[in-house]
């Protein structure tokens, strides 16, 4: 939500109907609604349909606002615990009589900050046991991607020895306008794959090097590396190219 844009409306309802005199600025999101409730009057001479498109914007950001705060006093709370306080010593700051009614109410708070991968955000049911629920689905998204991210890490760095190698052994290809082409593409961005997009485009152009390779192949019915050591790179980009 565009917290700024929607209070920069609001203010423009107001200025339109009789006066914003006095409204804090669009980023004082709490000021701005206080105004807003205490000035409603100002709108008295508006059309329902001016009014309604008012007031539910107000809903709608005091609405932010409470997600905001559940998440603000959540991060107090985990401040406190890692302070180690006690869940009874949380007891009378979270309104509540017991600590398992403080500790209660702070999952119920978690789920306001979970979006569970199996349900999507802002679906998770406000019970210590739907947070619980959501946040072992979390913690397995998130080793999963790690997982991901592992392998994909793995991967690049076989790919960028590769590329480096079929550029050290250019010389042994065979001479072809698509293999240098591409091998010329390797060129230009293996020393510079500092971005998740250079990196899939290394991968892209070393494994369209392996197939001008093979296709040389195809139609000569030779080999298009000279030298056994050109060869086992071929051999070992090609296993790379198998692995997608």
């Amino acid at each position: 939500m565009d917290v700024t844009a929607a209070v920069g409306e609001l203010r423009d309802v107001f200025e339109k109907a009789g006066s914003a005199d006095g409204m804090p600025g669009d980023d004082e999101l709490y000021g701005a609604l206080l105004w807003a409730e205490r000035n409603v009057g100002v709108l008295n001479a508006a059309t329902d349909a001016v009014r309604r498109s008012a007031a539910l914007t107000r809903v709608r950001l005091w609405q932010y606002l409470r997600e905001q705060i559940d998440q603000h006093q959540l991060r107090a709370v985990d401040d406190a615990r890692n302070a180690r306080a006690e869940w009874a010593d949380l007891a009378a700051p979270l309104a509540v009589t017991a600590a398992s009614a403080a500790y209660n109410k702070a999952q119920r708070m978690r789920t306001a900050t979970l979006a569970d991968p199996e349900l999507g955000a802002g679906r998770v049911r406000r019970t210590p046991e739907a947070a619980a629920l959501a946040q072992r689905r979390i913690a397995a998204a998130e080793f999963a991607e790690r997982r991901r991210a592992e392998r994909a890490g793995r991967k690049h760095a076989l790919t960028l020895r590769v590329a480096r190698q079929l550029l050290i052994h250019r010389g042994d290809f065979v001479q072809d306008e698509d293999v240098n082409d591409w091998l010329d593409e390797i060129a230009a961005v293996v020393d510079d794959c500092n971005t998740p997009t250079r990196q899939v485009s290394l991968g892209t152009y070393v494994a369209a090097t392996v197939r001008a390779l093979k296709a040389v192949e195809r139609r000569t019915a030779h080999s298009s590396a000279g030298t056994e050591e050109s060869r086992a790179v071929l051999a070992t980009a090609l296993a790379l190219l198998n692995e997608n």
